[in-house]
C-alpha cells in the first residue's frame, strides 16, 4: 500500500459536479488508479480518508491482506474532512472515499453523483463513553452544552455533521443552538486550541479526544449519541460513474471492507496499535482510547434523523434521496 498526503481540496460540490459533467470518474482514474481490466488482475485504487480512529479497519484490512487477496492495491490519501474528499472522488482523483453522512447527503441532495458502497462507523451509543465528545478545556467553567450560547466551538468542517450534532446537544440541554459560534479546525489541532483558550469547546474524535482528556479537558456531551444512539456517522463511497463502469472492483472493495470492519470489531488491541502508524498518538495513550462500533450495515433510521436535523438547521437545503445514496 502506498500512502500520500494532500491539503484540503478547495473545490465546492456543485462546481466540481459541473466541471466533471457526466464523464469524470469511471474506468482508469486518479493517482495510479486502474479500472476493471488492470494487467495481472490487480486494480490499483486510491481511497480518500481522514487520519482518525474511524478508518483503522482499512489499515488493518490492508495489513491482513483482505484487499490484496481480492486483487486490490490501495493508496491511502489523507484530507481534513469529507467535504474535501467528495470532489476528489467525483472528479476521478480517488476511486473511493470516506465521509460522514451529512457530507454525503449534502452532495446527493445537490445532485452530486455519489454512491455509498460500504459501512464506515457508528457511535457507541453511550453518553460520556463515545469515541466523539463535545469537550471543554481544563478549568473551563462550562459544564453543559446549554452554556455554549455565544461561545466559540471548534468542528472539523463547517455546515456539516459537526455543527448539526453539536446543535442537537445544545437543544437537548435547553439552549438555543442558533447562538453557537462555530469555527473550523482539523481534529489534531483542537487539543492545542482548547488548551490555549482559542476556542471555548470542541467536538473531537479519537485519538484527539484522548489527547484532550490527558490535558485535563472534559466531555460535556456526546453529540453523536444525542442525534441517535445508533447513529451511522460515516460510510465509504464512490462516484456513480465509477460504480457503473467498475462493478467488480466496487464489489471487491465492499467485500474486503466488510471483512475489515468485522476484524476490527473483534480485535480492539490491534486497532489501537495500528493507530500509531498513521496518527501521532503516543503509545502510552492507546489504552485510554474509546473505540467506535464498526457495524456491517448502516442504520437507516439514524441517518433519517440526521437528515431531518440537517434540514431543520439549514445544513441540508432539501431532503436527500436515501434510496439512491445508500447501498
Amino acid at each position: 500500500m502506498r500512502r500520500l498526503s494532500i491539503a484540503a481540496i478547495a473545490a465546492a460540490f456543485l462546481v466540481t459536479a459541473t466541471a466533471c459533467g457526466g464523464s469524470g470518474s469511471g474506468g482508469p482514474a486518479g493517482p495510479g488508479g486502474t479500472g476493471e481490466g488492470a494487467s495481472g488482475g490487480t486494480a490499483r485504487v486510491t481511497v480518500g480518508i481522514i487520519p482518525i480512529v474511524d478508518v483503522a479497519p482499512l489499515y488493518l484490512g490492508e495489513k491482513k491482506g483482505f484487499y490484496a487477496s481480492r486483487g486490490l492495491d490501495l493508496t491511502m490519501v489523507t484530507a481534513q474532512g469529507g467535504a474535501a474528499i467528495v470532489p476528489a472522488v467525483v472528479g476521478g482523483q480517488f476511486q473511493f472515499g470516506f465521509s460522514n453522512m451529512t457530507t454525503l447527503m449534502i452532495a446527493q441532495s445537490n445532485r452530486v453523483p455519489v454512491k455509498a458502497v460500504a459501512n464506515g462507523i457508528a457511535t457507541t451509543g453511550e453518553q460520556g463513553a463515545d469515541f466523539a465528545g463535545l469537550t471543554v478545556g481544563k478549568g473551563s467553567p462550562i459544564t453543559s452544552a446549554k452554556e455554549l450560547e455565544g461561545k466559540k466551538v471548534a468542528i472539523n468542517t463547517l455546515k456539516n455533521i459537526g455543527d448539526t450534532s453539536v446543535r442537537e446537544s445544545v437543544r437537548k440541554a435547553g439552549g438555543d443552538p442558533a447562538e453557537v459560534d462555530f469555527v473550523e479546525l482539523p481534529f489534531d489541532q483542537m487539543p492545542a486550541a482548547l488548551a490555549g483558550g482559542r476556542v471555548d469547546a470542541a467536538l473531537v474524535v479519537e485519538p484527539a479526544l484522548a489527547t484532550v482528556k490527558s490535558q485535563g479537558g472534559t466531555v460535556i456531551a456526546s453529540s453523536y449519541v444525542d442525534v441517535s444512539p445508533d447513529l451511522t456517522v460515516a460510510m465509504y463511497f464512490t462516484s456513480t460513474q465509477y460504480a457503473q463502469r467498475n462493478p467488480e472492483t466496487v464489489k471487491k472493495f465492499q467485500e474486503a471492507t466488510a471483512e475489515s470492519l468485522e476484524y476490527a470489531n473483534r480485535h480492539p488491541d490491534e486497532v489501537r496499535r495500528i493507530l500509531t502508524t498513521y496518527t501521532k498518538i503516543p503509545e502510552s495513550m492507546l489504552p485510554n482510547l474509546i473505540l467506535p462500533r464498526w457495524p456491517a450495515r448502516p442504520d437507516r433510521a439514524s441517518i433519517e434523523t440526521l437528515a431531518k436535523l440537517g434540514e431543520q438547521d439549514g445544513t441540508l437545503g432539501s431532503t436527500p434521496d436515501l434510496d439512491t445514496l445508500l447501498p
